[in-house]
């Protein structure tokens, strides 16, 4: 009898957490599916994911996951190859300015937000169809600090750094607790994961523009905060992937650590996950894409 080899796709897998993540999973005998944009980059983390896993167990796939239509072309490309285990929604990110996405959606929101929502409702049934099955939702500590108005298309205030995906990151998980109880019954899990501040490529790139102007004179001393090993800011979403701990739980934060957390959840109430709903729903419409 052929032993079961679980599957697994994690978005931007080809370096910082998502690679360490992808690493972890190979050693555990996953096959994994690592997405990313570029493919020389893609090529070399496919090569450490073998390694790691003393076969062939990696391949990359190409996606610009900032395109929400490119997002919805992964995603159908994936579903249409049948049960998945595991999603892993890695892809994020936080510029010092506004930018905008192709479709025209702030970039924070499309990244943090917009992107892993799509991707996952696309690998919906293909997840069902594997369970028990997982998804992790990789969010931040930013929502700490978020602004929770939803009220218009792209919320008021400045759109830089902290504070952009800080709301953005808020959004996605209020979405990760409605998530996890409208797919309960289809015995797929959902997690979020905050996996504390890691020395990353993306964090050695963060310059003082992130952050609001009151959190700017406190720069240096948050800069040496971002200093953890990228391979220990992997134990999180490690562990709601794979911990046994958690089947048949759903709609958890994990912490840095690896353990259940639920600072962050304080933050998500049922009025603001039906505002973000809603608001998620207005966003898609203008970006000419269906919910």
């Amino acid at each position: 009898m052929t032993e079961y080899t679980p599957k697994a796709v994690v978005t931007a897998g080809t370096g910082g957490i998502g690679l360490e993540t992808a690493l972890g999973l190979a050693r555990r005998g996953w096959d994994l599916t690592l997405v990313g944009r570029a493919p020389e980059r893609g090529k070399a983390a496919v090569a450490r994911v073998d390694e790691a896993a003393g076969r062939g167990a990696g391949r990359f796939v190409g996606a610009d996951l900032s395109s929400l239509a490119a997002t919805r072309l992964l995603g159908e490309r994936l579903a249409g190859e049948g049960g998945l285990d595991l999603l892993v929604n890695n892809v994020g990110g936080m510029w010092t300015e506004r930018r905008e996405s192709p479709e025209g959606v702030e970039l924070s929101i499309v990244l943090n937000h917009l992107s892993p929502y799509v991707l996952t409702g696309t690998l919906t049934d293909a997840l069902a169809e594997a369970a028990p099955s997982r998804i992790v939702n990789v969010t931040s500590s930013a929502v700490a600090a978020a602004q929770a108005v939803f009220e218009e298309a792209e919320p008021p205030g400045p759109h830089y750094g902290l504070a952009a995906t800080g709301r953005a990151k808020l959004a996605h998980l209020a979405h990760t607790v409605e998530l996890a109880e409208r797919l309960r019954p289809r015995g797929v899990s959902v997690f979020a994961v905050d996996p504390g501040a890691a020395a990353t490529d993306n964090a050695a790139r963060m310059t003082v523009d992130i952050l609001p102007p009151a959190l700017r004179p406190h720069w240096e001393e948050i800069r040496k905060g971002v200093s953890a090993p990228v391979a220990a800011a992997a134990t999180g979403p490690l562990a709601a992937a794979t911990d046994p701990a958690l089947d048949g739980r759903t709609g958890l934060v994990i912490g840095p650590g690896g353990a259940v957390d639920g600072t962050l959840l304080a933050y998500v109430t049922p009025g603001l996950t039906e505002a973000v709903r809603v608001w998620t729903a207005g966003l898609m419409a203008a970006a000419g894409q269906a919910s």
